[in-house]
């Protein structure tokens, strides 16, 4: 029997391996994640030595987090199951809602068009063409009325991808919900109000930065005093990512605008323990199966070090990363879109082997159009499917302790606290924006990865390789151009039969209010009781604050 002998994993890459690859050579001359870490052929307990892995990554449901923000997570209820939807007028987008619940979704999302998301009315010039477009188009309480109609608002959760025009959207459903005679205290959901990432990645702000964190840290506020289930903002990484941005940077930018929304509401007289509880975060999943794991486990450590260690924080709940994930519409590709099936697949089970407390799988068609009834299903059985065939909820953090994992979670956070540092030497998030650092840092990503695709160093299949060349058309989902002029109709009789004069009072009150510095969202609330529109409050607010244009571009 031949004698076992102990060997250090630098003498097996000198000898074993290294004979090996003599042999044959590896398929690519350096493997390595999106962030560039470089990735070994073999992690062993000598990779994550330089720390104690028990302090490190502790409990489920302990500082800090890095295993879970629950001690048992999927094993006492599976993470609640999203789909973002919306699309034409509230009453289609109504129907598809009761339709998801009807299948089994936990939780509703709703997509709003981008005259809805940038402040203009269905009946804007501006908003020609694309009235239900990308989302559904709401301008009234009268439409959001329609919307929510039928569902039982102090018994479903909410959330709304709703940035600059956040404040008004969460004021329609909080007059829907009076409406409804629910308690607002019961009521819960989401808003993504999340306006830094917009000025980095995404383009739908309105005011500039001071005014908008002003409104938001208004929120913040109205929402611990009245509605304290609600998550007052989702700090979005997501959409960072989708620019182009790596994983480090999509962990970093995100928490550095977290940083920059806790301390202005700290500056703003709150108590942090009062706010960081109802503080939500909002993630990408993409196609780096195990990178976007240890993402998600970084973060949450991040998270819990900045709270206790940078702002005092007490409560455990104000540490903890809470955060929905959505896997990445980038990586979805209109050739053969069945294939985006599996890439979704592995995305979400990425999602939840990382630990997320809701999920957004996108549809397969979602490169072409917006998803059909259909795909939509499909997108949500495949939910289903990891939640309750494949085994993978039933043990907390499964992936702890892999050499490879931990390795790779040390390695990331490195990455993002260099970022992290770095901003702060500019001034924090609201500065670095305004030179246009980050947006700088994504276009280099970004052009970084584009240039390895067109070189077929990054494969993405059924673009750069195993193409086919015809494809049999897709069914996909059209929205009638002629909403726009439904729904610019529907304004024009609303505004006809509604109290006009009680109209201008209140938008004069909210006028008066954003002059000075009393809490905006009462008033938000007051004048779409009256029926004001959004492009009403949204121009009141205008006329105070003033329009952002775009940065300048970072200079080095």
């Amino acid at each position: 029997m031949q004698q076992h002998v102990s060997r250090s994993a630098e003498e097996w890459r000198a000898t074993t391996l290294r004979k090996a690859q003599e042999k044959a050579a590896e398929r690519k001359d350096r493997f390595e994640t999106s962030s560039h870490i470089p990735v070994q052929p073999l992690y062993t307990a000598e990779d994550v030595q330089a720390f104690d892995l028990h302090e490190r990554i502790g409990f489920p449901g302990e500082f800090p987090y890095t295993r879970g923000v629950q001690p048992t997570m999927y094993r006492s209820r599976l993470w609640t199951m999203r789909q973002y939807a919306g699309f034409g007028t509230a009453e289609e987008s109504n129907k598809r809602y009761h339709y998801l619940l009807s299948q089994g979704t936990t939780g509703l999302s709703v997509a709003f068009d981008l005259p809805t998301q940038i402040g203009y009315d269905a009946d804007h010039a501006l908003s020609e063409g694309e009235v239900g477009k990308v989302g559904v188009s709401i301008s009234s309480l009268e439409d959001m009325e329609i919307l929510l109609a039928g569902l039982p608002l102090e018994r479903i959760s909410t959330s709304m991808t709703i940035n600059a025009t956040a404040s008004i959207l969460l004021a329609l459903y909080i007059a829907v919900a009076k409406k409804q005679g629910a308690d607002l205290r019961k009521i819960s959901g989401t808003i993504q109000n999340d306006v830094l990432k917009e000025y980095i990645a995404r383009g739908t702000y309105i005011y500039p930065p001071q005014h908008s964190m002003r409104i938001i840290t208004d929120i913040f506020q109205y929402c611990a005093e009245n509605i304290p289930r609600w998550n007052t903002i989702s700090i979005s990484g997501y959409h960072i990512r989708e620019a182009g941005s790596t994983a480090a940077q999509e962990i970093a930018f995100t928490l550095s605008n977290a940083i920059s929304y806790v301390q202005a509401a700290l500056d703003a007289g709150l108590n942090v323990d009062k706010f960081a509880g109802q503080l939500s975060f909002f993630f990408n999943c993409h196609n780096n199966f195990f990178e976007e794991i240890a993402k998600f486990r970084a973060a949450r450590q991040m998270w819990a070090h900045i709270m206790r260690e940078r702002f005092h924080a007490q409560d455990p709940r104000s540490l903890m990363l809470r955060f929905h994930t959505q896997t990445a519409g980038s990586t979805l590709t209109a050739q053969q879109p069945d294939n985006n099936v599996v890439r979704t697949a592995y995305q979400a089970m990425a999602a939840v082997l990382g630990g997320t407390q809701s999920l957004h799988t996108n549809s397969k068609d979602e490169a072409l159009s917006l998803p059909t009834e259909d795909s939509a299903r499909l997108a949500l059985r495949t939910q289903q499917i990891l939640g309750y065939e494949t085994g993978v909820a039933d043990v907390v953090d499964p992936l702890a302790g892999s050499y490879f994992v931990e390795s790779l979670t040390a390695q990331l956070e490195e990455q993002a606290w260099a970022y992290i540092q770095k901003i702060d030497e500019l001034g924090g998030s609201v500065r670095a924006i305004e030179l246009g650092y980050m947006q700088s840092e994504i276009e280099q990503a970004a052009y970084t990865y584009q240039l390895a695709l067109e070189q077929e160093e990054a494969i993405v299949v059924g673009v750069n390789r195993f193409t086919q060349q015809h494809e049999p058309p897709a069914e996909l989902l059209r929205v009638d151009p002629a909403i726009g002029r439904g729904q610019a109709a529907k304004l024009a009789a609303l505004r006809l039969r509604r109290d006009n004069e009680q109209v201008q009072q209140r938008l004069q009150a909210l006028e008066a209010a954003a002059r000075d510095s009393e809490n905006l969202m009462p008033l938000i609330i007051e004048a779409v009781e009256a029926y004001a529109t959004l492009g009403e409050i949204s121009d009141t607010l205008r006329h105070i604050f003033g329009e952002q244009h775009e940065f300048r571009s970072f200079d080095a």
